[in-house]
């Protein structure tokens, strides 16, 4: 019997590349959203159990990340309505370094179905498709991050491996570390996307106060830059400065260098002015 993903958060960064790779494998896939069909909402847990129904395998991201206070609540109520309705394997996106997400994780692991985790820092397409976007059209990346180095991942490579484990067995109990082939300085990541796109992008160090003001400056939502503010202070420490083999193990090849990203991105025209 041909198992249903369901892809949880559909229209997200990797979510959305997760379902499309299982739709171009013949797959059967249930992508939610808000507007969707069932529509899901992680404030409305009346929308959980349509989602659910018929689905064997799920891809779980959180929004806005598993850091905010009520994460814990909503991904162990989740996975628990998950198995009772018949869900085989939980595949977790978790942060790395997050204390948080790790709560989160035990919860997925103890909901009495099988589980995989797949924890990760920094997105490379943070600076293409989320929050530093803004940042790197006007020439400055600002964040309290210091000269604190991170792995980059993209999530390409991310959703290559998620689809990987939700088709493929050897699996099961698992957390896969994903990360980058380098570690580079938010100096050096603007450093990369210049040289890619042409155009000077710096990067300006600032603190928590700052950043969040400017944040909401911007428009990013309340409760994200509440959320963002209180994961740098802590995450930003060195702590993820290390890098893993695991995305290479798993797919047999390496991990996509971010200066490989940036020149992808530039050659799509997001950072044109």
């Amino acid at each position: 019997m041909t198992t249903t993903f369901l892809v949880v958060g559909g229209t997200g960064k990797t979510g959305r590349r997760v379902a499309d790779r299982l739709r171009e494998r013949g797959l059967p896939v249930r992508a939610t959203s808000r507007r969707g069909a069932p529509p899901f909402d992680w404030r409305k847990r009346e929308t959980w159990p349509a989602v659910l129904d018929g689905v064997g395998a799920v891809y779980l991201t959180y929004y806005p990340d598993l850091v905010v206070p009520e994460a814990a609540g909503d991904i162990g109520a989740f996975a628990e309505l998950a198995v009772a309705a018949g869900v085989r394997h939980l595949v977790l996106l978790s942060g790395r370094g997050e204390e948080e997400a790790e709560a989160c994780e035990k919860l997925v692991r103890d909901a009495g179905t099988g589980w995989t985790v797949l924890r990760c820092s920094w997105f490379a397409q943070n600076f293409s498709e989320h929050f530093l976007l803004d940042g790197v059209r006007a020439g400055e990346i600002v964040l309290p991050a210091g000269a604190v180095t991170e792995p980059f991942v993209d999530v390409r490579d991310i959703a290559d491996v998620a689809v990987q484990v939700l088709t493929e067995p050897g699996h099961l109990g698992a957390v896969h570390e994903l990360t980058g082939p380098r570690l580079l300085s938010f100096a050096d990541a603007a450093a990369d996307i210049s040289a890619a796109s042409g155009r000077d992008v710096r990067y300006r160090a600032v603190s928590s106060g700052e950043f969040a003001a400017l944040a909401t400056a911007q428009g990013v939502p309340a409760a994200e830059v509440e959320a963002l503010t209180g994961l740098f202070a802590r995450v930003l420490d060195g702590r993820n400065s290390s890098l893993t083999a695991d995305v290479e193990r798993l797919l047999g090849r390496p991990a996509t260098d971010f200066a490989e990203f940036a020149r992808g991105a530039a050659a799509t025209g997001v950072w044109a002015r």
